[in-house]
């Protein structure tokens, strides 16, 4: 048992009270935005804090899922994530593994022109130019190619590559290994922290990115979540007049407020429901990207 003199004790509280409130005021935004969103809309409309519902009604999640246009900005946005963290994260790696070596000829070179991407870069409109001249408007790949690789991610990757002991490397190449067989059957085992922080990033900024959409989608058919449901935020009043289609009564039960509630929650979740399976390998990974190299 250890003992704590009356300094440490209050100290101690002081700390816990201190974090205690932190926490408070770090979930509170999110269980205002739910509690407000299940509320029913009369009784929503007088405000509150939203300890807990005002009355309870699934009417504005119903408003947002049966909406024609959801399951398929849904399926635009869940393979344009997949598909993005897969080839973000493999690029990433293969990109940076490759800078970290001294040995590479020019990788000094290479470092420079990756770091001034992240100073200066074409802007808008010489990228709308390219994605329009490569004939990939309206297509997923318009979404995924301009924001496959981030020179941030890549140096927090070469960082983890550079703290790698070379003697692992030496090791298998007498063994008769070649720079792939070390890159796919060593480097990479060794570094699920960094990939799982690096996949993360990337997956959160595709799940979130709905500016790709307004450029280079005009089919709403290929519309991310993040823009229908901005579309839906910015244009509720028409929502909640066409939520009466839905079911009996459903337009007197919906409003304005409790369907932008809704929909920060529907875009929210999915990607918080992930982030827990990860937690561990990002939390590493991020202290280690951080403090090496």
């Amino acid at each position: 048992m250890i003992h704590m003199s009356k300094g440490e004790k209050l100290f101690s509280m002081f700390n816990y009270g201190l974090m205690g409130l932190l926490l408070i005021l770090m979930i509170y935004p999110f269980w205002y935005l739910l509690m407000g969103s299940i509320s029913d809309a009369k009784l929503a409309a007088g405000g509150g804090l939203f300890l807990i519902p005002a009355g309870f009604s699934l009417d504005a999640y119903k408003a947002i899922l049966n909406n024609s246009s959801f399951l398929s900005s849904l399926k635009t946005t869940v393979i344009v994530t997949l598909a993005g963290t897969f080839l973000g994260t493999f690029f990433t790696a293969t990109t940076a593994y490759a800078i970290s070596k001294k040995r590479l000829r020019g990788g000094g070179l290479v470092s420079f022109l990756i770091l001034f991407t992240m100073l200066f870069n074409g802007g808008l409109v010489p990228s709308y130019l390219l994605v329009k001249m490569l004939n990939l408007m309206n297509t997923y790949w318009a979404l995924i190619l301009p924001n496959l690789l981030s020179a941030f991610n890549i140096f927090v990757m070469r960082s983890f590559f550079k703290g790698i002991p070379d003697t692992l490397e030496e090791a298998a190449k007498i063994d008769g290994a070649n720079d792939l067989t070390v890159f796919f059957k060593i480097v990479l085992p060794l570094s699920k922290p960094v990939l799982a922080t690096i996949g993360l990033f990337i997956a959160v900024f595709y799940w979130n990115d709905f500016f790709s959409t307004i450029l280079y989608i005009s089919d709403k058919d290929k519309w991310q979540l993040q823009a229908f449901l901005r579309d839906i935020i910015s244009n509720t009043a028409q929502v909640v007049k066409s939520s009466s289609g839905v079911g009996m009564g459903m337009q007197s039960s919906v409003s304005e407020f409790t369907v932008r509630m809704a929909s920060i929650i529907v875009a929210t979740v999915p990607i918080l429901v992930v982030y827990p399976f990860l937690q561990k390998h990002f939390a590493k990974g991020a202290m280690i990207g951080s403090i090496k190299g």
